[in-house]
């Protein structure tokens, strides 16, 4: 299978920024539900936008929470739409956030999710080593309104259809990253904003391990918020096909030259 003829639908040819050995990234928008074919997805990673105020450059970080929550129904069901029967996804949210109020983003999303279709197998912690800075305390030392922020975000696994895949494939995954990944409680640090030249990117770590735990070699892995291009990478390196979708065309040329300078460093060609 190749991911031009049995993915894509193809209806805008000019929106493809970047085509290489089964590796397809997409300057569109998750809201298109025509880009890709239905049941075409093996696993789906992404970091969508938090609304917490992030200076991307084409997408509105600070929507009323209502509004927020609905434009994640649409690209949710869409997701939904894409993945094929036992696909897996991995959505890397906070748990919750108290910029503009406070909102349980982790519940909702999870609750939006299972609406749309998806079914819910579990939630990795994620305890990211530089998120502990703190800027705000509520009340300083008094009982009178205190914030509390957990110092972690979540990984939620969702599924489509039935958990067991139905296919048997090649599993790359070592014993030790087995056993070590399969503890819900993931410790690494996160990424440098500075290094990478993207307001919210996350470390190769992560796609990394949910590729290998959740995927068979040669798998369609997707990310409809591809951003910085990480999940591009990692799949790469570890021999899956994918697919991203970025709204902004800097983020695309980003991810472009990232990809080509990591993979000379790093990989093999992936026939």
């Amino acid at each position: 299978m190749t991911i031009t003829n049995d993915i894509h639908n193809n209806l805008k040819k000019n929106n493809t920024i970047f085509n290489y050995k089964n590796i397809m990234l997409y300057n569109d928008s998750v809201l298109n539900k025509q880009l890709l074919q239905p049941q075409s997805l093996d696993l789906i990673i992404t970091s969508p936008p938090y609304n917490v105020g992030i200076e991307y450059n084409s997408n509105v970080d600070s929507n009323d929470y209502k509004e927020y929550l609905e434009f994640c129904k649409i690209w949710l069901k869409n997701c939904y739409f894409w993945a094929k029967n036992g696909a897996r996804f991995c959505l890397n949210i906070p748990l919750d956030k108290n910029k503009g109020g406070q909102q349980s983003v982790g519940a909702d999303l999870t609750q939006i999710a299972k609406k749309v279709g998806w079914r819910y197998h579990s939630t990795i912690i994620w305890n990211e080593g530089n998120i502990s800075r703190r800027t705000a305390w509520g009340s300083w030392l008094s009982a009178s309104a205190p914030y509390v922020i957990a110092p972690v975000e979540l990984i939620l696994v969702l599924y489509k259809g039935e958990w067991k895949k139905q296919y048997k494939g090649q599993s790359d995954i070592q014993k030790q990253e087995f056993m070590d990944w399969t503890n819900g409680l993931w410790t690494f640090n996160g990424e440098s904003k500075k290094r990478i030249g993207h307001p919210a990117p996350f470390p190769r770590e992560l796609p990394r391990r949910c590729i290998k735990l959740f995927s068979f070699v040669g798998d369609v892995v997707c990310d409809p918020f591809s951003g910085s291009g990480t999940t591009m990478i990692e799949s790469y390196l570890n021999k899956r096909q994918f697919v991203g979708i970025e709204l902004d065309s800097t983020y695309c040329e980003l991810s472009k030259n990232r990809f080509l300078e990591i993979i000379k460093k790093e990989g093999g060609l992936f026939e």
